[in-house]
């Protein structure tokens, strides 16, 4: 049975009224997805999310080098949209029944469910006792090593988070290593790797190239060359991985659990069920799937909405439109790099740099916690 077959009836907003929607995971995707879905529907929106707070995950390296980030209530983002927000975990989902388990002994029935579960840093990419900072319970943690004395940090992994959290701890006095396997801004144009580079030197951060990290210890880093990293803590930034509770439940998901979505965001396998952010694996329409980051995340939960409004209304959705246009890289708190890219992702010349490229950077921060309040904002190309 359609979704316009079990509600014949429109609502205000032409859309089939009565609708239960379910959001699981309050990110950028799907707190974003909530929002505009009350917005854009007449359907009853429930977000559910194990944590009561708002998290600024592109702040967590600022976290863990110990700045305070916003970190608003749900019940306080969501007052007055209509969203109710239920305090809990999903444990599984039953497609079949269109059922959501909860941790704690409850259970929501829905008639369309997003999945907006996000990632979190692999356990199993480096052996050993290692930090991280994909979670606000591992940023804190980190902060807290910090403060309690922990001088010497070595940080493995040079993407954009590797690197931001390298200059962020450079800046505020600690011994810094930042080990790769590959090349430093490998990602970047010249311009931009050059800058990165300066930076780091400028900063005193020790960068390790074309060298893998194979364990870590409470004295430091083994490396596959032989040598070894002295720290008094270590931090992955490498491999990160999306909660198995869609796989468990049968939805179709590719070779690291994310889900498999159509053009417009709906599973290929469930078309009663979404899928957003870094859980999805949304593709342009050259077969190239979209990153996982907060500036692919949040276009997606307006899509997400806009399907949603389309199939309570009884039309066609329309598929993602997204195009990329640059990523945005903080270099401490008085430094930045813009590296303006193609359309496919691919690095330009062209950048923005120093304190310039700093401000960008943060108004673009701040902006993506302005459009979790006024999901109407538009968030892509």
């Amino acid at each position: 049975m359609t979704v316009q077959e079990r509600f014949p009836t429109t609502g205000a907003c032409g859309s089939r009224a009565g609708a239960r929607v379910v959001v699981l995971g309050g990110g950028y995707a799907g707190q974003l997805a909530a929002q505009a879905l009350a917005v854009r529907t007449d359907a009853a929106v429930t977000l559910v999310d194990e944590a009561d707070r708002f998290v600024q995950r592109v702040r967590l390296h600022e976290v863990a080098a110990g700045s305070a980030a916003a970190a608003p209530r749900y019940t306080d983002l969501l007052a007055g949209t209509g969203v109710r927000f239920v305090h809990d975990r999903a444990e599984a989902l039953d497609l079949a029944a269109r059922r959501v388990d909860l941790r704690d002994g409850g259970a929501l029935s829905y008639d369309l469910l997003v999945h907006a579960l996000g990632s979190h840093a692999d356990p199993h990419a480096l052996p050993g006792p290692v930090e991280d900072v994909s979670t606000a319970t591992g940023a804190a943690r980190l902060r807290d090593r910090l403060a309690a004395g922990a001088r010497r940090v070595a940080v493995v992994g040079a993407g954009l988070t590797g690197i931001e959290l390298a200059t962020e701890l450079a800046e505020r006095g600690h011994t810094v290593t930042l080990v790769t396997d590959g090349t430093l801004g490998a990602d970047l144009s010249e311009r931009g790797a050059r800058h990165v580079r300066r930076v780091c030197g400028r900063l005193g951060v020790v960068v390790r190239e074309g060298v893998r990290a194979v364990a870590a210890d409470d004295a430091g880093l083994d490396l596959a060359d032989g040598t070894r990293v002295a720290a008094d803590v270590v931090v992955g930034t490498v491999g990160f991985a999306v909660p198995d509770l869609a796989r468990r439940a049968g939805l179709a998901v590719d070779d690291d659990g994310r889900v498999l979505v159509r053009p417009d965001l709906r599973s290929t396998s469930h078309a009663d069920v979404l899928a957003v952010g870094d859980a999805a694996a949304p593709t342009r329409p050259d077969g190239t799937v979209l990153r996982m980051a907060c500036a692919t995340g949040l276009p997606q939960a307006q899509q997400a909405a806009r399907t949603v409004a389309a199939l309570l209304a009884g039309t066609e959705p329309a598929p993602l439109r997204f195009r990329y246009a640059l990523r945005c890289v903080s270099l401490g708190r008085r430094d930045g790099l813009v590296q303006f890219v193609h359309a496919d992702d691919s690095p330009r010349e062209a950048v923005l740099t120093g304190r310039l490229a700093a401000a960008v950077k943060e108004a673009i921060v701040v902006n993506a916690l302005r459009v979790q309040r006024h999901p109407r904002i538009p968030t892509s190309a």
